[in-house]
């Protein structure tokens, strides 16, 4: 399963319909970053809805790495993911 980071810059009254949609596939991070193991499928359908709803002057960004295992992640400070335990 790959191992997505999404990074969106868009208009400011626009960051909460795109936090609410990556939020369905995606590990809420830092303001518009997420990250996290997603499926082929439901990568495809994620990438569908970023296309449908972006407008002109906005951008995404989706990083895919083939696992997690390839992935040298560091943290200084507290770690946002260890949240996602207790979801």
């Amino acid at each position: 399963m790959p191992y997505v980071i999404a990074v969106y810059d868009v208009e400011a009254d626009r960051t909460r319909l795109f936090l609410k949609l990556f939020r369905r596939y995606l590990t809420h991070i830092q303001n518009s970053v997420l990250e996290g193991q997603i499926t082929e499928g439901r990568l495809e359908r994620l990438r569908g809805e970023v296309d449908d709803i972006l407008e002109p002057g906005e951008s995404v960004l989706i990083y895919r790495v083939s696992s997690d295992d390839y992935v040298d992640r560091t943290v200084f400070g507290t770690d946002p993911k260890a949240d996602d335990t207790f979801l």
